[in-house]
């Protein structure tokens, strides 16, 4: 039998668009003959998704998935609206998303090698961009757990149940009532989908940001003419300011638009009986940091001039 090796699978699967099961049968059967194992996979319809993985995926859905302690926030791609509105597009999800809760799947290269209908997660996606036609991507996930409490979730913008254009996780840490930790999580999660913090607390945000505002706030206030030390206090002013947009802890609460989140929590302590503690959270917007390829926008702009 002849080996294999990793390398040449590699290889393969970034030629073909296949699976890495499939190339590595491919190769077997072909004996390690690299354009004739692509003519295979071709003439077996697994290689049809290669030249559709240039092209920019941006549109698709995010799906949250969660058990108790536990849950999960998966970005699936595709190029689409119309596809993410496929029913085959959101079972995928929907089944992979059970797999990652299920199995404690923390990463994307785990969660493409889970076991899915006796496939891979992988492999079974490569055959759905056969079928539909469009490139897709398994963008990312992350899992959050907490020890005790619960781990909240909201889908904005949801198409079918746990499955929308952003998805929030929110772990709270408390031993009060699971019903009462859940819904208080599903509106705090729902406040992290409108806000876009940057982090929790202001211990845990980026210290790049901070010394950059820092220093736009204190050329700033050094116009104003004023003495340093009043400089300095409108600097101070100013960061406050900012904490109060980026840190989770610091906004108002969007449901009754007064209290800052710290509160709410302490005030959700007294109403449940337990401290309150958010342990994390996972805001996922579907498309973030994804650009399209000039040629695929001018791509979309002729079809739409042709139509």
């Amino acid at each position: 039998m002849t080996e294999i090796s990793a390398s040449l699978v590699k290889e393969l699967r970034e030629k073909s668009g296949a699976g890495m099961m499939d190339c590595k049968k491919a190769l077997t059967e072909t004996k390690g003959d690299m354009d004739a194992a692509v003519d295979y996979l071709r003439k077996k319809g697994l290689a049809s998704a290669a030249k559709k993985s240039g092209r920019a995926a941006a549109e698709g859905l995010i799906g949250v998935a969660s058990l108790g302690n536990t849950a999960v926030a998966i970005e699936l791609n595709a190029e689409t609206d119309f596809v993410a509105r496929n029913e085959f597009f959101q079972k995928y999800l929907a089944q992979i998303s059970d797999v990652a809760l299920k199995n404690k799947i923390e990463t994307v290269e785990a969660l493409k090698a889970a076991n899915l209908n006796g496939k891979t997660a992988e492999a079974t996606l490569t055959d759905l961009i056969a079928n539909i036609g469009e490139n897709m991507t398994l963008r990312r996930m992350q899992r959050l757990v907490v020890n005790q409490g619960v781990v909240a979730t909201y889908v904005h913008n949801s198409l079918v149940p746990n499955c929308g254009k952003i998805g929030v996780l929110v772990a709270l840490e408390s031993a009060g009532a699971a019903d009462k930790l859940l819904a208080l999580g599903r509106q705090i999660a729902m406040h992290i989908a409108a806000t876009r913090p940057e982090s929790l607390d202001i211990a845990s945000l980026s210290k790049d940001i901070i010394a950059r505002e820092r220093s736009v706030y204190a050329d700033k206030a050094k116009q104003s003419g004023k003495p340093a030390e009043i400089v300095e206090k409108m600097v101070e002013g100013s960061l406050r300011k900012f904490y109060e947009q980026v840190v989770l802890l610091e906004q108002t609460f969007v449901i009754d638009g007064e209290s800052k989140i710290s509160a709410v929590l302490e005030k959700a302590a007294k109403d449940i009986g337990a401290p309150v503690k958010i342990a994390g959270f996972i805001r996922y917007e579907l498309g973030e940091g994804v650009e399209k390829k000039a040629d695929d926008f001018a791509s979309e702009v002729a079809k739409m001039a042709a139509g």
